[in-house]
């Protein structure tokens, strides 16, 4: 019996991208019926929104999703599609592996972290409001004198204690599920003490019934940056609020080469949607340039979450082997990124699948 999974192209490069990722992963054997849902700004004209109600309905009925990058111009109105997403579906982990693999330029190597980020509260939340509105003059009466700039724009920041703990938890459950030795607790209590203090005494709570099992530290957002630069060695699963986790994944990312080969999972209790953590490159749209593998190891993730172990370990097996003979790669997995071997997206995934045949 097959799989279905409900698979959006995405706009930008997603739709090459995803044509790449939907052949490698066919390749592996794995039975799997494809049902395509358009989201992003290439339907906005078409359907006055980004995020049509049938994709929604699409994912819900699947449980299983398979998302190309979407684009979100930067200070417009256009509503995220991969924040509605999330909300929507209530995929409250954000599951973010950052891995090493040789071939990738990079100034460190045997990288192997976990980033868990919560993805449904905190200032991601969207609770905003615009500076000289109703709302906004009401919070800065409310506060302390002086506290607030009258005429400031302000965004509210959710944490509560359900959500800690669900995310924490989750954390601790994955740690243990994959054999990892600690999770680390990632916040700012010291300046947020309400807000991050909650989430830091929740994990606490959580940690305990762990205990003798799994290590549980606490490090603030600001000194986790500086020590994942000198020494990511220390560190396994990170589990951290909304924004904090969207920008220490990044950093994560850099550390093994970018977010060419950052592959992310968006868990839910209903559902679960994975997809690349980088954008949708428009400038490269139709190309035939990007790097696939980010996308393809979403689809590794997604395999893993199907029960599909072998098929998993095999694909991604066949991607850090194309990576590290260095040939049938894209630009910017050359030496010289000018280097005119480089081969295109479409190219890549042949590359691959040809290693899938040889094991």
């Amino acid at each position: 019996m097959a799989y279905r999974v409900t698979l959006i192209p995405g706009d930008g490069t997603g739709p090459e991208l995803t044509a790449a990722t939907k052949r490698v992963i066919e390749a592996t054997g794995v039975p799997i019926e494809w049902e395509i849902q358009e989201a992003g700004i290439d339907v906005l004209a078409e359907k006055g929104t980004p995020l049509p109600d049938e994709v929604l309905a699409s994912i819900r009925r699947n449980k299983v999703a398979l998302k190309g990058p979407i684009t979100t111009p930067i200070g417009t109105g256009f509503r995220s599609v991969n924040v509605a997403l999330r909300q929507s579906l209530n995929l409250f982990a954000c599951v973010r592996p950052c891995k090493s693999y040789p071939g990738v330029r990079s100034r460190y190597t045997g990288i192997d972290l976990v980033l868990i980020r919560e993805n449904t509260e905190d200032l991601y939340a969207g609770v905003e409001f615009d500076t000289g509105t109703p709302e906004a003059k009401a919070i800065i009466k409310m506060a302390p004198a002086g506290k607030i700039h009258p005429e400031a724009a302000l965004s509210i920041k959710p944490i509560s204690r359900a959500g800690s703990e669900r995310i924490i938890r989750y954390a601790f459950e994955y740690a243990r599920r994959h054999g990892r030795r600690k999770v680390t607790a990632v916040a700012k209590a010291n300046i947020m003490k309400f807000t991050d203090g909650l989430f830091y005494k929740v994990g606490r709570e959580i940690a305990q019934e762990y205990a003798g099992e799994i290590e549980y530290n606490e490090v603030l957002v600001d000194a986790l940056c500086m020590q994942l630069v000198q020494r990511p060695e220390n560190f396994d699963v990170l589990v951290l609020p909304n924004l904090y986790g969207d920008i220490i994944s990044d950093l994560c990312a850099g550390l093994v080469g970018g977010l060419g080969v950052a592959p992310g999972a968006n868990i839910g209790e209903e559902a679960a949607l994975f997809e690349p953590t980088h954008g949708s490159a428009p400038k490269y749209k139709g190309l035939n340039k990007v790097n696939p593998c980010a996308m393809i190891l979403s689809g590794v993730l997604m395999l893993r979450h199907l029960g599909e172990t072998d098929a998993a370990d095999r694909l991604e097996q066949a991607v850090a082997a194309v990576i590290r003979e260095g040939k049938a790669v894209t630009y910017d997995l050359k030496t010289d990124r000018n280097d005119p071997t480089a081969v295109g997206t479409s190219e890549m995934a042949d590359a691959i699948i040809a290693k899938l045949k040889e094991n």
